[in-house]
């Protein structure tokens, strides 16, 4: 009889491991990750990325993902291994989502070393040839959680910004109908580089909007440009600005994501031609006091229906897929005036602005993210956006209708994280739609003879530790973060303020070390 019994025990478990697994296999097939891979149309999509390979002869591939700072990280792996890259991934520690670098206690950030290893699947649209060594390609990726993780195996990784973009403005779209439209301004400088290998100074005079200036950097800029034309960026303007070396050159706007990754690219490009030409490409906030920083403004908008425009540039093999060189294009701008007031913003537009408005303190946190941000705030006489006010074409505020149908996010610099920055605006129009957020009137004097003239104005956060304060007492613009992405980000930046509080610099020996009477 024992032994009748302990057969039987051994039978059901063997029925009970059977249905574990298929339990196991079933929720497998139903993750983020396994449902990504098999999104509709991306296998022929794939399909023509060998094409492409086969065609401009690429043997190597970038698959490239974006830290919590906004930098380029991901693994190099041989074209030859494409289609298995295309359905499985790569994998690549956690940690690399905070770039790997650890706090002053000498903790990783975010994740510990035993941490596993998240799964990055490329987008095969984003597939573009690097003009620079035609050998190699680059492809964006987006993050998820291990397929063998305990707990929510194969979740879309949600320290991934990038990949949060994605998500974000998909909602928007299927929950408004309308998708969100960017174009930046990037300013940055490029530096001599001494022999010490560190900065020497700008490479030009000051002088904003000098061609004589403009042009001693020719042949720095059109390197630049060629590179971006190559890599889908259609460039439509440029001109030397305010500070040493300081150029700033733009590309036609486009859905949020697709510029998000151009301006990815574009710092990409910029550090490629420093290292061809023995120069730095300093896209640091504020490398000198005493002239402009480098900002990077964000011109925003919202559109119903549209379509999609080539890039005309390449007429014969263009070196990538489609979608590199398309734009959206056409379509209802919501922001547009509907009254007889040509500078006033329609509807949605001011439901908009009231929503940045609203949130102003807690984006700075975003749009001005480092230390040396703040020097950018605190340098005055240089046009820096302080105040948390709106008005037309005027500078001093923090957001200001730059043109009939767009307005301008200036509480911005060039260190940003626009994918970060693409989701926090989102989440403020979102707020600004659903509870009809009234932005107030515009500012149209000068905001400092406003307050002269009795105005109270409200300060944006004039520190990283003031604005970081800022943010994690705002829920709106916190759930653009969502769980991990909120944690690395505060840890992140938490512990740059901290370094630098608990550092002595030059101006404390200078102004503290001849303390006698």
């Amino acid at each position: 009889m024992a032994q009748k019994k302990v057969a039987k025990k051994k039978t059901t478990k063997k029925k009970t491991t059977k249905k574990t697994v298929r339990s196991r296999s079933a929720a497998r097939e139903s993750t983020d990750l396994e449902a990504y891979v098999s999104t509709r149309g991306r296998a022929d999509q794939v399909r023509r990325v060998r094409e492409k390979i086969k065609e401009l002869g690429i043997t190597y591939i970038y698959y490239q993902f974006i830290s919590v700072t906004g930098r380029i990280v991901g693994k190099g792996i041989p074209a030859d291994h494409w289609e298995r890259t295309a359905e499985r991934g790569f994998q690549l520690v956690y940690g690399s989502t905070a770039n790997l670098f650890v706090d002053r206690y000498g903790d990783y950030i975010g994740y510990g070393p035993e941490a596993m290893e998240l799964v990055g699947i490329p987008d095969p649209e984003t597939f573009c040839q690097l003009p620079w060594d035609k050998r190699v390609a680059r492809v964006f990726c987006v993050c998820f959680r291990n397929r063998e993780e305990r707990e929510n195996p194969g979740q879309a990784l949600t320290s991934d910004c990038r990949g949060n973009l994605k998500r974000f403005h998909q909602q928007f779209q299927d929950k408004y109908k309308m998708d969100f439209r960017v174009g930046t301004e990037p300013e940055m400088m490029w530096l001599k580089r001494g022999e010490d290998g560190k900065p020497d100074g700008g490479f030009s005079n000051p002088y904003c909007y000098h061609i004589d200036q403009f042009e001693s950097l020719r042949p720095v800029f059109m390197k630049v440009i060629e590179y971006c034309y190559a890599m889908g960026l259609d460039m439509i303007q440029g001109d030397h600005e305010d500070a040493p070396g300081q150029l700033e050159l733009n590309w036609t706007f486009d859905d949020v994501v697709r510029n998000a990754d151009r301006l990815s690219t574009y710092r990409q490009i910029c550090a490629q031609v420093a290292r061809e030409n023995n120069l730095i490409a300093c896209f640091m906030t504020k490398p000198f006091m005493g002239v402009s920083a480098s900002g990077c403004h964000t011109n925003v908008s919202l559109w119903k229906g549209g379509g999609e425009a080539i890039n005309r540039l390449h007429n014969k093999v263009l070196p990538g897929m489609d979608d590199v060189f398309t734009y959206r294009t056409g379509g209802e701008n919501t922001f547009m005036p509907d009254t007889d007031d040509m500078q006033m913003p329609g509807k949605i537009g001011l439901q908009c602005v009231g929503g940045i408005v609203s949130h102003l303190g807690a984006l700075t946190a975003i749009g001005c993210s480092t230390v040396n941000s703040y020097r950018r705030l605190w340098d005055v006489g240089f046009w820096a956006p302080v105040f948390a006010d709106w008005g037309y074409q005027n500078r001093t505020t923090g957001l200001r209708i730059s043109a009939p149908g767009r307005f301008e996010y200036r509480a911005v610099d060039s260190m940003v994280n626009p994918y970060l920055m693409g989701s926090a605006l989102l989440k403020a129009f979102e707020d600004g739609i659903d509870n009809n957020i009234d932005p107030g009137q515009p500012e149209n004097r000068n905001i400092y003879q406003a307050m002269e003239a009795g105005k109270q104005v409200k300060k944006l956060p004039m520190t990283l530790g003031d604005a970081l304060a800022r943010l994690s007492e705002d829920e709106v613009i916190k759930s653009s973060m969502p769980d991990e992405m909120y944690k690395v980000f505060h840890w992140y930046k938490n512990d740059e303020w901290e370094r630098f509080m608990a550092t002595v610099t030059d101006w404390d020996m200078d102004t503290y070390l001849d303390c006698l009477p």
